[in-house]
Formats: structure tokens, C-alpha cells, sequence
């Protein structure tokens, strides 16, 4: 479950039109989102408000396996729709499998002129959390300095008395601040980081194959048969028996004077189109509605991601292929191999989504699903207010380690919950290695 701040910060982005997918960070989240979900450890509660779309609050408080807590306060320059937990959109609040949009180059917000002057003033966040009793203070700072540029300070300041004698030993100090810098013009995005701690300087790079369409290009003719439906412009010819879409490649390099030391590491990522549609997300529509006339083109793709990584320093490959099999149920599979050290692992994951008993196939279209034909940006459709008629979401993950994960995530009432453990099979002493519930309650307004 997405903690109270990362659903602001990512209301902020969408109200400012940044794309966060469109990072070399970012290039495996589909897989990650099955694979690497976070099970709650012990018992955790969190309460937060939004009074106005300015600020927000968030208090939470861990009460096993030791009591601890944390107050958080959030600013942002612009008006935030932000929901309460009872009535926001359940997916924007879980990490799931999704095939996200195509790429666009960023667009700034309409200019304001108040007696002949500028009056509008560039976007920015402000985050602050004291955990208490250890008195750990986070910050992050967000400001786009241009429609393509963004700016991030995130800082730590923890005290020296919390540190461990060990840690003094060596000198270690786990107050950092990090500098970064992104550049998005839709098919190139960059990232130079800089982190003062340790001295590391960082440069990402992600490249989108293929032409992306414009904003400002006229939709699609809606009364085009199948046979005469213009070609998307980043669509590829038809191959046999193969998959159409899109390929992104990327790379990182860092290197720290502080610690003398450097690392590189390049991934590729393949992606199937945002209008992937299998037979099974085809449901009946009236005759005269344009999803009735899209659907009767033959049938699609399933929805499909598959990436690549490698660190040519360190001898790590990982291979990972995630698809929607059907229209509630994603499956992933991962493979991670070291040429050095011929340590390897396979991982397996999946993630089901449980809906109600009188389910209506309409109430909860997957944006990225809608087929082109309506021309609607996913970015705008995610932001509809669509009954839903989901009530949770299992998630699964086996690994050839022995660990097993199972974790469910819900709402109830005004509530969402989630609710897991993680065992080790081969542990006959201590089968189950963690178990937790998280309960999360925010209103506004």
C-alpha cells in the first residue's frame, strides 16, 4: 500500500503533468510492482488529513514490534485533488502491473499575465517527517524549473546518538543530502544526481524507440473500419505470430571520489502497446458506442512487459517477463544469474484482483487498455471518477530461496488494509520470518 505521502506526491506530478514512469529508475516497475511488493512488518496505523488542496498531513505509528512514530507535513504550490481513503481510487493506492502510457514531451502550465507581467510561479513541493523517538528528520524539495526540467533536494538528518558504537567506529554518519536533476523531453529523459554523503556523482539515461505521437495530433477517425484504421504512430509492422510495440533502453554510470569507486549498468525494455487488448477484456457494448465498434477488430495482445538488465562490473543479469494473462490475474516471472559467481535465482509472482459478487465489467476499464479510437490520454482517464467495484488484491511470490510471500490488500469501510507474512521453507526452527497489518485512514477537505 502506498503510504499517505507517495499518493500525494504522486497527485502532485499528475496535476503538473510530469511523467515519472518515463526514468531509467523506473524501467523495471511492472515486474517490481509482482516480484518486490513490501510486506508490512508487525503492526503499523496511519492517520492523515488534507484540510485544503495545499497541505497535508500525516501521522503514523508502529506498535509492534516496538513503539515508534512519525509526523509528516506536505505543501505543494498547486491544489491537489486529493481523495479520502474511502472513496479514492483503489489501484492508485497499490503497486500493480500496468502497461503505461506512451511517452510525451511534457507540457508546461498556461501562462499567467497580471498588468502586463508574469503572475504564474513555478511548481514546487515541500515534505518534511520526524520519527520519533530517534528524532530522524526526512525532507524533500521538488520544483520545476521548466515544462522539461526538474529539480529534487531530498535530505536525511539522523543523530549521531542513535548510531550503533560499530558505526562510530568507522566514522559512519547516515546524514545525507542528494541533489538531482531531471530532463523529460518524451523520447530522451536524463538524470544527474550528486550525493554530498559520499561524494557520488550519477548520470541516467532512457531512450523510447520509435516516433511519439503529439499531443496536438487530431484523433483517429472513429468510423474507420479495421482494415482502413490509420497506423498508429508508434506502431510497428505486424509480424507473425509476434508481439507489436514499443523498446526503451537505458543506462546508468556513477562514480565517488570519497569512496574511489564506480558502477555501470544498462537495461532494455519491451512493452506492448497501450491498447493490448486479449479476448477477455472485450465486453459486450452497445452497437453504437465507439469500444463496440474498436472491439470488433480481430483480437490483441495481452499486455506484456519484458526487461533486461545488466551490471557488467558486479556480473549481475536479471530477466524478468510479466503479462496479464486475464482480465483480474498478472503474472511475472524473473530470472537473476552472476557471471562471476554462477549464483543464480528464479522468482515467480503474481497478483489477483477480487472483485464483487455483481460485477460490472464497465465500472473499472484499465486505462491503458481503452483502445486509441477514443483518443483519451491515460492521464486523463486514470482521473475519472469511475465506480469501482474492486474489494482487494492478492499477491504471490515463490523464489528458489525458499521464501514465500503472500500479501492481501483491501479496504474496508473508511479503511484500506494490508494484511501478510513472508516464510522461509527451509527454516523448520522459524517457518514464518515476518507477519504484519497495516491499517491507513486519510480524509480531505
Amino acid at each position: 500500500m502506498h503510504p499517505f505521502a507517495s499518493y500525494v506526491l504522486r497527485s502532485y506530478y499528475r496535476a503538473t503533468g510530469w511523467n515519472e514512469d518515463n526514468l531509467y529508475a523506473n524501467l523495471t516497475r511492472s515486474s517490481n510492482a509482482i516480484l518486490d511488493f513490501s510486506v508490512p512488518r508487525g503492526l503499523h496505523l496511519s492517520i492523515s488529513k488534507a484540510p485544503n488542496g495545499l497541505f497535508n498531513t500525516s501521522y503514523s505509528m508502529n506498535a509492534m514490534p516496538s513503539l515508534n512514530g512519525s509526523v509528516g507535513y506536505i505543501f505543494t504550490s498547486c491544489n491537489l485533488d486529493v481523495k479520502s481513503s474511502g472513496s479514492v481510487r483503489f489501484k492508485d493506492m497499490v503497486e500493480r502491473f500496468k502497461v503505461y502510457d506512451q511517452p510525451r514531451r511534457p507540457e508546461g502550465k498556461e501562462e499567467e499575465w497580471l498588468a502586463g507581467e508574469r503572475a504564474d510561479t513555478r511548481d514546487y513541493l515541500l515534505y518534511g517527517r520526524l520519527y520519533l523517538p530517534t528524532g530522524r528528520l526526512d525532507a524533500l524539495y521538488s520544483m520545476r524549473l521548466s515544462p522539461t526540467l526538474q529539480a529534487l533536494v531530498a535530505a536525511i538528518s539522523d543523530p549521531r546518538s542513535s548510531l550503533s558504537s560499530e558505526k562510530r567506529s568507522r566514522g559512519d554518519n547516515v546524514s545525507n543530502v542528494m541533489f538531482s536533476l531531471q530532463h523529460d523531453i518524451g523520447k530522451w529523459c536524463s538524470e544527474y544526481t550528486y550525493s554530498a554523503e559520499d561524494g557520488m556523482w550519477g548520470v541516467r539515461v532512457l531512450h523510447n524507440f520509435g516516433r511519439l505521437r503529439h499531443p496536438t495530433e487530431p484523433p483517429e477517425d472513429l468510423n474507420s473500419s479495421p482494415g482502413t484504421r490509420p497506423k498508429r504512430v508508434d506502431e510497428e509492422e505486424a509480424t507473425g505470430g509476434g508481439l507489436k510495440g514499443r523498446v526503451s533502453a537505458g543506462a546508468e554510470f556513477y562514480i565517488s571520489a570519497k569512496e574511489r569507486s564506480a558502477g555501470v549498468s544498462t537495461g532494455i525494455r519491451f512493452t506492448t502497446l497501450p491498447d493490448a487488448t486479449p479476448p477477455s477484456f472485450q465486453f459486450p457494448q452497445p452497437s453504437s458506442s465507439p469500444l463496440a465498434q474498436s472491439s470488433r477488430s480481430p483480437p490483441s495482445q495481452p499486455p506484456t512487459t519484458i526487461t533486461a538488465l545488466f551490471n557488467p562490473m558486479m556480473g549481475h543479469i536479471s530477466a524478468a517477463y510479466a503479462a496479464r494473462i486475464s482480465r483480474d490475474l498478472s503474472m511475472c516471472s524473473r530470472f537473476d544469474f552472476n557471471v562471476y559467481s554462477y549464483d543464480s535465482e528464479w522468482t515467480m509472482g503474481a497478483e489477483w484482483w477480487m472483485r464483487r459478487a455483481a460485477s460490472k465489467p464497465e465500472d473499472e476499464l484499465e486505462p491503458s487498455l481503452i483502445p486509441q479510437q477514443l483518443s483519451v490520454p491515460v492521464s486523463q482517464v486514470e482521473s475519472l471518477d469511475i465506480p469501482s467495484d474492486i474489494r482487494g488484491v492478492v499477491k504471490a511470490r515463490i523464489s528458489t530461496n525458499n521464501n514465500v510471500s503472500l500479501m492481501w490488500e483491501g479496504r474496508l469501510k473508511q479503511m484500506l488494509v494490508s494484511l501478510g507474512f513472508v516464510s522461509d521453507l527451509s527454516s523448520r526452527s522459524k517457518p514464518i520470518k515476518a507477519i504484519g497489518l497495516e491499517l491507513s485512514y486519510f480524509s480531505a477537505g
